[in-house]
């Protein structure tokens, strides 16, 4: 049975440790003591000593450059590091090449799932880098879950397809947030709003897939809606926002981009457009 090694038990360390080390010899290593008494694990006095247990080294520290800082290039060669870590593409494609140069093998990891989903169906992987490494080690992943996806081997991608999901996910979320606080202002009640978004949102994965086409095509057919008129809804309620004196930075900054499109002569077209004009180069 192959032994693995996690470096960094924050939550979602510690959820990765247990359930890898339900299925194979793991061995752990933490800045923060304690953090293992609870894992059927091997406990490293040091990090060096972790990475030497295992030739799978799994990093979900803060960053990729606390994961660099915690790497014994020493201990590097031969070895397969997977980092959890986050950062941008191109910090995982330059650790990849770091870690190339000390002869070992780099894999970038994305998780789509809370620390108590790990090990669970629920949980995603999404795995970028050298595609021999990926298999090598997939018998031991498993542990993780069954739902592991190889993106491809740039050692970027997985991040790529992190940083757009979390650019929706955190703009949907200060949405959410600013829709609850114009709904107390106006004395709504914070639950009905609530729930008239949520059913408001089954049309959403719909919306999601046609403005994939429209980018993915560079097709922008107004039939859904033109930018014209979504200026005209979002300014009355930018309005509403003023009026009751709330932060209107968020929904200000996407008017600006409507109107960029607007100005540019598409005003006739899909909210798919913004796509184009969000570039430095605005294609027509």
């Amino acid at each position: 049975m192959t032994s693995v090694t996690v470096l960094g038990l924050g939550p979602m360390g510690h959820a990765l440790a247990s359930a890898l080390s339900s299925q194979h010899p793991t061995t752990v290593w933490s800045r923060t003591p304690g953090r293992a008494d609870d894992l059927d694990a091997e406990v490293a006095d040091t990090a060096p000593l972790a990475i030497a247990a295992s030739p799978l080294v799994v990093v979900c520290v803060r960053d990729q450059e606390v994961t660099r800082a915690v790497l014994d290039p020493a201990f590097l060669p031969g070895r397969t590091v997977l980092s959890f870590s986050g950062g941008t593409p191109e910090e995982a494609r330059d650790l990849a090449a770091w870690v190339r140069s000390h002869r070992g093998e780099y894999v970038d990891g994305v998780v789509v799932a809370t620390p108590e989903a790990i090990g669970t169906a629920e949980a995603a992987f999404y795995l970028s880098g050298p595609k021999a490494a990926v298999e090598q080690h997939a018998p031991t992943l498993l542990a993780l879950g069954e739902n592991l996806q190889h993106l491809g081997e740039d050692p970027g991608r997985g991040a790529a397809l992190d940083a757009a999901l979390q650019d929706m996910l955190w703009t949907s979320m200060s949405g959410v947030v600013h829709m609850l606080a114009l709904a107390r202002a106006e004395g709504l009640s914070i639950g009905q709003v609530a729930e008239q978004a949520t059913a408001l949102l089954g049309f959403f994965p719909d919306f999601v897939g046609a403005l994939a086409e429209q980018v993915a095509t560079a097709s922008y057919p107004g039939d859904l809606g033109t930018l014209d008129s979504t200026a005209g809804v979002m300014d009355h309620v930018l309005r509403t926002i003023r009026a009751n004196d709330l932060d209107d930075a968020v929904l200000s900054a996407s008017r600006e981009q409507v109107q960029r499109a607007i100005d540019a002569g598409h005003g006739d077209d899909g909210f798919g457009r913004l796509a184009d004009t969000l570039s430095t180069v605005v294609r027509r």
